[in-house]
């Protein structure tokens, strides 16, 4: 059975996620594991890793990494700390693949430790454009770090390729 680890940091890509995470979770070749983060596990955006438990999934594993602060320092510091509760994560759970979205900080710390891990990571979103903000090098960065990609539309497709990913990995 592959351990397929679903990691889910903010309500918005829960919502695109939990989709996926149905499919594995009905998968008799596939195990589950969820990890939260972020702003899940905070008060001031209303825990909402309780609405994953109540939509009916195992939480595996918290990554407490929020400081409430956005200041540049703030960021920087909860990046750290995901580094390493990542690595304890992962460490613990030992996944087979990881699949994450979008491109916010916390995602970007979860690769990074996958990647030094050695474990698979499958991208969702890559290859999209937010000018303007330092979401477009963490993005572009976790595709290069990972190892599928599923993007949403043919130009995305197409920058993933022109990052010097290879066309059949890119969904």
């Amino acid at each position: 059975m592959r351990k397929i680890c679903v990691i889910t940091g903010t309500r918005a890509d829960y919502g695109l996620l939990k989709w996926v995470m149905e499919g594995i979770k009905n998968d008799s070749k596939l195990e589950l594991l969820v990890v939260v983060t972020g702003s899940h596990l905070s008060s001031i955006f209303g825990n909402t890793f309780k609405l994953i438990e109540s939509d009916g999934f195992k939480i595996d594993y918290k990554v407490d990494i929020l400081s409430g602060f956005d200041t540049p320092q703030a960021i920087t510091k909860a990046m750290g700390e995901g580094l390493i509760g990542f690595a304890d994560a992962l460490k613990e759970l030992k996944p087979d693949l990881i699949v994450v979205l979008g491109d916010r900080f916390e995602i970007f710390s979860a690769v990074s430790a996958a990647l030094v891990a050695k474990i698979p990571v499958a991208h969702i979103h890559g290859g999209e454009s937010t000018e303007g903000a330092f979401d477009e090098a963490m993005r572009h960065s976790i595709t290069k770090m990972s190892h599928l990609h599923f993007v949403a539309a043919e130009p995305y497709f197409q920058r993933v390729v022109q990052l010097g990913e290879m066309p059949d990995s890119v969904f």
